[in-house]
Parts: C-alpha cells; structure tokens; sequence
C-alpha cells in the first residue's frame, strides 16, 4: 500500500516584531507548513512580547545576527519600508526556500523594483502580502467582476477613513490593479492637505487627500484618504464601490460582505461571506509553501505590488507638483517647471496661454455650444 504524501514543513523567522511582524508570528505558528522558530527586531519590548506569545523562540536584536547564528527555510521581512531591500538582500545570502516581504515593498517605486529584480534573479518563491487577493469576500468581488455581473467596470470609488495612500492606499490600489488585470495606467493625479504634519507607522503622511488614477482604456479610480474620511455607508471606515455599464457592487474592506445591484438583484443584495478560519497571512504563506513544493515561483502578487507601488509614489509626486498630472511609467516622467497659472483668476492677455475654446478634439468629440 502507497504512503500518503506528508507535505514539508518549513522552518520561518521574521524580522521586525510590529503589526506586520505579528501577523505572519501567527500565521507561521498556526499554520502546519511551518515552524516559527526565530524573530529580530530591535527593541526588547518586542522581543520580549514575541517569547511571551511563542515560548521556545529565539528572539535577536538585529536580522544580521539571526541570520548568522539561525538560517531558516523561510523568512519574513516586516520592518518599515525604508528598510526592506537592505534586509531582503542580507537574506538572500542565506539558503532560502522563500521569502515573504511585506507592503509596500519599499518606500520608493525604484527600490522596490530593484527588491523584485534581485529576488527574482534567484528564481526564489515569493509573496506580499495583501490580504485583499486572499480573503474570501474580495476573491468572489474579483471572480463577479471577472464574470461580468456588473458588466464592464469603469469607476472604482475608495473611501477610507484614519488611513493614508502609502499605509493602506497600496492595499487599495492594489485591489484596482488586480480589478484591471494590471491595465497600464496612463497617469495619477492628487491632491494632499498636510496641515496637521500627521505620521502613521514612522512614514509622514497626509491629513485629507484624493487621488485619481486613469487606465489606458479609461476605468478610473477616485481615492478618498485621510485622518477624517466621512464614508458614504454609516457605521464603515471603509467603502469600495464597484460601477459597471450594468450594475454595481459594494463591498468595505476587511469585513466579510458585499452588495450587489443588477438586474438580477434591483433592490441589492447583501451577501455575508465565511471568512474562514485561517488569517490572509496564512494563506499568502500556505500559497508561498506551494510554490516552495513546487519549485515555480509566481511573481503575479509582487509584480501587482510593485505596480501598486508606483501608483503611490505618483501620486504623492502630484501632490509635491501643485496636483500636476504625473504620468506613467515613473522612469519617463519629468516634473514640471514650476508654474504661475492661476486657475479661477481672470486672464489678462498677457504672459502667454493657449485658448482652450479653440483646442483639437480628441476622439471626434465635438466642442461644447454655448
């Protein structure tokens, strides 16, 4: 009689013991692909906090002495953005079966794609983990988009209230670019108040911004951010609403639900979603494992991050600019002078300027009549 086949079991530390560090701790821990045997970072109330949680772990206060004196399998990168490439090349000195870094990737698009570069140059499996692609709920919002149950999308709104567009707008954007199929986006603009000097997670962040985004055949994303967002479904601190030529689609973020207007449910439809009991780190990590076992890395995720990525660093590049359109790719895109136009102020004649009443159509639209 043949054996059952027993799946490996890798062995994974982490660097970094925050928010992102905790949740692959737990995934780790809880998963029966893994054993979580080491974790870095540099203060003490965090290593001490992980012993506590995970009696039998051995805590480091860097990732270079981890690295030395306890090679794992599997490693996780969760400290700050800033950081990730430094820390994701010292690992790959090791004798790595995976790697999982968190999002963004960097704080840059530059680095970050030279994170992927060198990861990829390895032909090392690889996940990031946005939780989004995983979770039950927004896996059947991608699979209806997909389907057609709103017909073909052109709008997506994003309301999230006590967030950012780096911390949580690259989770979000994300989303919009896994939605398109990684549609090239032709260009970003924002507009950011910074009035209150508001950080979040040691990055300097914006107190109210919007951000707008236009693919290349014209689905766009409106992103509403900031420390106060009123959000347009009481008792949400997030909304994302899906338009279609023939519906549209509400969902909010984390929780595990979704509404659907079309012809086949006019009034909506709320649908509540068994999240399941594994956290989406587990299941990036589950997925990482199979790529493990397999031997084929799949950088679809990293790749979407990546893109997600330069929608952000765009979009704050706007916003330093005056709320200019900055197009994409980032690597072709020169910030303009600095301008003394004056939108709203009557124009003197003088100082050059273009008549906008006498400008080309584009598309065979006619000009409006007055």
């Amino acid at each position: 009689m043949a054996l059952a086949y027993k799946a490996p079991v890798y062995t994974g530390s982490v660097v970094g013991a925050g928010n992102g560090g905790k949740g692959s701790m737990a995934a780790l821990s809880e998963s029966s692909r893994f054993r979580l045997v080491a974790v870095a970072d540099i203060q003490e109330e965090a290593r001490a906090a992980a012993r506590e949680l995970y009696p039998g772990i051995r805590t480091y206060d860097s990732h270079a002495e981890m690295f030395a004196d306890c090679p794992t399998d599997v490693v996780c990168v969760s400290t700050w953005p800033p950081s990730h490439f430094e820390v994701t090349e010292a690992a790959l000195d090791l004798p790595l079966r995976g790697i999982l870094v968190e999002k963004p990737l960097a704080d840059n698009f530059s680095d970050g794609r030279r994170l992927l570069e060198i990861v990829r140059a390895q032909k090392l499996p690889m996940v990031v983990p946005h939780g989004l692609l995983v979770a039950e709920h927004s896996r059947q919002v991608l699979a209806r988009v997909r389907n057609g149950d709103i017909g073909q999308l052109k709008l997506v709104e994003i309301q999230s209230d006590g967030w950012d567009i780096i911390n949580a707008g690259i989770h979000w954007l994300n989303f919009f670019v896994t939605l398109t199929g990684r549609e090239p986006v032709d260009y970003v603009m924002a507009a950011c108040d910074v009035s209150t000097r508001t950080y979040r997670d040691n990055m300097q962040v914006e107190t109210l911004a919007v951000t707008y985004a236009h693919t290349a055949s014209g689905v766009r994303v409106v992103m509403n951010t900031g420390d106060y967002v009123s959000i347009s479904e009481p008792d949400e601190n997030t909304l994302f609403r899906l338009i279609g030529t023939r519906g549209t689609l509400d969902f909010y973020g984390w929780a595990p639900r979704y509404r659907l207007l079309n012809a086949d449910h006019p009034d909506g439809q709320l649908f509540e979603v068994d999240p399941g009991a594994a956290t989406n780190h587990q299941r990036h990590l589950e997925n990482l494992a199979t790529e493990i076992d397999r031997g084929q890395p799949d950088y679809s995720v990293a790749e979407g991050s990546l893109a997600a990525l330069e929608l952000c660093e765009a979009a704050y590049l706007s916003c330093r600019h005056g709320g200019t359109a900055v197009t994409l790719p980032l690597d072709e895109y020169s910030p303009p002078p600095p301008a003394d136009w004056q939108p709203g102020l009557p124009y003197g004649g003088r100082g050059g300027g273009r008549d906008g009443r006498r400008l080309p159509r584009r598309h065979g639209q006619p000009g409006r009549q007055s």
